[in-house]
């Protein structure tokens, strides 16, 4: 029986009733996280979870709002020269890091550097950068080689790779290893003394952080803290969860299960709302490096058979109103949707893919798919498509373990006999996604890029082309070829769009839609 049906029928089921409801802790807002934080580095690993993880401790000198503007938020401003080639930014007066050193311009130059070798966006502005510099202690002046017209949006990336300032003697180690000290200047700090990893993560608020006076609108603005402590109680069985939303033991549960929302619901104490109206997109990611996926003529055999409704009615569930088709790389309904493209490419059709498998050149290799047990949304993309390979006619080993597991393992280049893998799914932010700068499910780096290590030459040609285009409707149809030559030949598969509903006792108000669950503006009602 697969997850989806074990947590149908246990829906269907009352959860045990509510003794009165608990208070709160004293100035603690509990947390229930969407899986497990295995790794601490927010630029080592694109995951999600650690991604909001990094918000809580770290700052960053610019931040979108909503709309994706950029602000400043370290940074008080900054001045560009006529030729477009210099900038200054200044930093905000009084920033302190939470092991009480100053935050010096030389940590934010070293923070960037190392965000730029392993983000996309960040490789596309290191290529534009001639010199860093640092002229006093608050001055960060970068020379460009050319003009970089989306450097403020760079510096101000929302999701996945956000370039997020750490110390100096922090951001000057191995980009390709991950950071195990957390270190930041942000509105709380990690207690790394109570961090059990598959448990319980805590933080304190940083009483030292100045926050902003602007309205907070995402990243951006003022971030204030008005819990004293937040806690992180990593809970991964849904109706384990669901019980304690409904006892008033946590007061926010970032990603219930939607067929658990009905009967959540009912309970008088909790309430919900979309986290992020623009949505989030899910993804198939194969291993280009090792065989079968190494051979373009075998990735697209997968991709003429996937059928989205079938992954987001497993995953997601029957409510149509929290799900759609969306063939595209880029998000739909917003600018760069290649939606009716990319549907002419994934007929969801098996009769053809068992025909395309025999003259592909495949030889029967195993395909591991590694999935997790405790992530609700991403483990059933897992098992439909091992499902679905197997009736193609690949031999297919599904391997599942946690979620941080698989974040680990997917960092492996090897074979699949020596731990490496073949198919890994995962989910993004719209925003995340949103273009050819910050999607690396369309980019086409190599060993430079994300896992999977899809290479194109051609696609990166194009993305620079993107970058140049001189108007919008040039942009527009640069980008629409990206992502259809990204789907075309199998850099990613895309399995859907999808909105979270996310869930939150009346005891708290203040929640911002984004794509992460911010705790800035969180207070009791």
């Amino acid at each position: 029986m697969r997850r989806r049906t074990l947590l149908q029928a246990a829906a269907l089921a009352p959860l045990a009733r509510p003794a009165l409801a608990q208070p709160a802790k004293a100035a603690t807002l509990r947390f229930i996280p969407q899986s497990n934080l295995s790794a601490l580095d927010p630029i080592w690993t694109t995951a999600t979870v650690t991604t909001n993880h990094a918000y809580y401790v770290y700052d960053t000198l610019y931040a979108a709002d909503s709309n994706l503007r950029p602000h400043p938020q370290m940074a008080e401003g900054h001045e560009v020269s006529a030729d477009g080639r210099t900038w200054r930014i200044k930093l905000r007066e009084g920033l302190v890091f939470h092991d009480g050193e100053p935050v010096r311009a030389r940590d934010c130059i070293a923070s960037i550097q190392r965000w730029g070798k392993r983000d996309s966006m960040g490789q596309l502005l290191s290529t534009a950068v001639a010199d860093w510099r640092a002229p006093d202690d608050r001055t960060i002046e970068l020379v460009l080689s050319r003009p970089f017209p989306l450097l403020l949006d760079a510096l101000a990336k929302p999701d996945a790779s956000v370039p997020f300032i750490m110390p100096e003697r922090l951001a000057s180690m191995d980009a390709m290893k991950p950071i195990t000290e957390v270190i930041g200047s942000g509105p709380y700090r990690f207690l790394k003394d109570e961090y059990v990893s598959g448990a319980r993560v805590a933080y304190e608020k940083f009483d030292r952080y100045t926050p902003r006076a602007e309205p907070p609108s995402w990243a951006s603005g003022g971030k204030v803290a008005h819990f004293a402590r937040v806690e992180w109680n990593v809970i991964p069985d849904p109706g384990t969860a669901a019980a304690a939303m409904q006892r008033g033991e946590a007061d926010w549960w970032e990603r219930p299960f939607n067929d658990l929302l009905p009967v959540l619901l009912r309970e008088p104490s909790l309430n919900s709302m979309i986290a992020d109206p623009a949505g989030r997109l899910a993804v198939m990611r194969m291993n280009c490096l090792q065989a079968p996926f190494d051979n373009e003529k075998v990735r697209q055999v997968v991709r003429v058979a996937v059928n989205q409704e079938d992954y987001m009615r497993a995953a997601v569930g029957d409510d149509t109103k929290l799900w759609r088709t969306c063939h595209s790389l880029f998000p739909c309904g917003l600018p760069y949707d290649d939606d009716a493209a990319g549907a002419k490419l994934m007929p969801g059709n098996l009769d053809l893919a068992k025909k395309l498998l025999g003259e592909s050149g495949y030889a029967g290799q195993t395909v591991v798919v590694i999935n997790p047990t405790d992530y609700p949304v991403i483990g059933p993309l897992g098992q439909i498509t091992a499902d679905l390979l197997r009736k193609i006619g690949f031999k297919v080993d599904l391997q599942e373990s946690d979620w941080g597991t698989v974040v680990q393992r997917r960092t492996s280049r090897e074979p699949v006999d020596k731990g490496g893998w073949s198919i890994f799914h995962t989910t993004g932010s719209a925003a995340g996604w949103s273009n050819p700068a910050v999607a690396e499910t369309v980019r086409g780096r190599g060993a430079k890029g994300w896992f999977g290590w899809w290479s194109s030459a051609t696609q990166e040609q194009r993305v620079q082309e993107w970058l140049a285009a001189a108007d919008e409707p040039t942009q527009v149809r640069i980008a629409k070829e990206i992502a259809t030559a990204a789907v075309e030949d199998v850099g990613s598969i895309p399995l859907g769009q999808f909105f979270i509903r996310t869930v939150y006792n009346k005891r708290i108000t203040g929640l911002l839609q984004g794509p992460c669950p911010y705790p800035w503006n969180v207070r009791p009602a």
